[in-house]
């Protein structure tokens, strides 16, 4: 028994050696960005049978082993940095990063730009998303393979030509023929130069109204300076409720039609003085998300609420964000912000069973699953705070309180290896 005793005791020892190892750990790091203190879980050994005599099974446990080290992945503190290249993550997820080791994810968003404009961690893995942009729509394009983000401050922009344009316009339905009401929107030619193109509205009866679009004379290519030029030309006829029911295109402009068939007024403009190339323009009469006419004809003052368009001047990048989806937003010199690139997120069914890799990174395991990549706040995946980073969710006090039980339970199992010792002794005295 006694031998048996020292072996259980030795156990003890270990195991809570290896408790206050993992403490150790968990308190080295606490000021680590993002980092993840871990739990220790005990398990008993296998116990001996003790012989027969009792209805129960007699055993002895042969001592305690650890049964598992696991991260606790709970939120930890997000603190703001001021940095517009860090990025907290807010709920479950991972960032994804790449480098000669192959891929690994972190969530640590201490990132920064390198010499080549790429963002990476201080380690120099580069951060993965996408980065092509959709020229409609402006947004970023999140399907297809993951590739370095890569941004560079201060290289032009090249300048994007205007190609479609929203105007939310409502035209009053009581006003007598022949009122007229004027809307204008900036575009752009492919040179990056800014012009504004205006719209007019002329009242011809009852739900019904002409419209003319026009350039400046001096902008366009044999236009006279001081005179607009007119561009497009047609008609719109709305029903008894104030909703678009027709659009009829007219000198230099395509589309249009009733109903669900109704398709937006494509527009080519003249060739522009400043040697740029025609624009051919399309102009959405009906929103292509909600499928609502973005003209009425209701009993209210003509107003246009608000005007939307792509294009893009040249300029330089002066400073980016980065939103809770992960779209990086780059503000130029031209006064246009725009998306530039989308960071990628990435969860596991099991997390606890990824790989340390060290350097705050993780490496994917069979135990952890296959990594479920996406677009953050969708999927289960967090959301991402701009300028800020998570710090480590180790509890001081609680750290302290584990590393007092874990003390204890060395002590404890060091007093059993003490007594088994003095037992043996006495055991040997039997001799004498």
């Amino acid at each position: 028994m006694a031998i048996g005793s020292f072996s259980a005791g030795l156990s003890g020892l270990n195991a809570n050696s290896a408790y206050l190892s993992v403490i150790g750990n968990n308190l080295a790091n606490i000021n680590t960005i993002a980092f993840k203190g871990s739990a220790v879980s005990f398990q008993d050994l296998v116990s001996q049978s003790l012989g027969g005599g009792s209805q129960n099974p007699m055993q002895s446990g042969l001592g305690v082993a650890v049964g598992s080290v696991s991260p606790v992945f709970s939120q930890g503190a997000i603190e703001n940095t001021r940095d517009a290249a860090n990025v907290a993550i807010q709920g479950s997820g991972f960032f994804v990063v790449d480098g000669a080791q192959g891929r690994s994810f972190t969530r640590a968003g201490n990132f920064s730009f390198n010499a080549a404009g790429v963002l990476s961690t201080p380690d120099g893995q580069a951060v993965q998303g996408w980065t092509t942009v959709d020229a409609t729509t402006g947004k970023v394009v999140t399907t297809g393979n993951l590739a370095n983000i890569t941004i560079a401050p201060g290289v032009l922009r090249a300048p994007g030509a205007t190609s479609n344009f929203k105007s939310l316009t409502n035209l009053d339905s009581s006003a007598a023929v022949g009122t007229e009401f004027t809307s204008s929107v900036q575009v752009f030619d492919a040179l990056g130069q800014s012009h504004v193109m205006t719209t007019t509205y002329t009242n011809t009866g009852v739900g019904q109204w002409d419209f003319e679009v026009a350039l400046p004379g001096a902008d366009v290519s044999g236009g006279t300076a001081g005179s607009p030029t007119t561009v497009a030309a047609g008609s719109l006829a709305f029903d008894a409720a104030g909703k678009l029911a027709s659009v009829t295109p007219g000198t230099g402009a395509s589309g249009g039609g009733s109903g669900a068939t109704m398709l937006p007024l494509t527009i080519t403009t003249p060739a522009w003085a400043d040697g740029a190339a025609a624009n051919t323009i399309d102009w959405s009469v009906i929103d292509s998300s909600t499928g609502a006419a973005t003209l009425t004809g209701f009993r209210a003052a003509s107003a246009t609420s608000s005007t939307t368009r792509n294009g893009n001047g040249s300029g330089m990048i002066d400073n980016i964000s980065i939103e809770s989806d992960g779209t990086i937003v780059a503000a130029f010199g031209a006064g246009e912000k725009v998306a530039v690139g989308q960071i990628a997120m990435a969860t596991f069914n099991n997390p606890k069973g990824l790989v340390k890799l060290g350097a705050n990174r993780y490496g994917e395991s069979e135990a952890a699953g296959m990594p479920n990549v996406g677009v953050a706040g969708t999927g289960g995946r967090g959301t991402l705070v701009g300028s800020a980073l998570e710090q480590s969710n180790v509890d001081i006090a609680q750290e302290f309180t584990q590393m007092i039980l874990a003390q204890r339970g060395y002590q404890a199992n060091s007093k059993t290896i003490t007594v088994s010792d003095e037992l043996m002794v006495e055991t040997l005295n039997l001799k004498r």
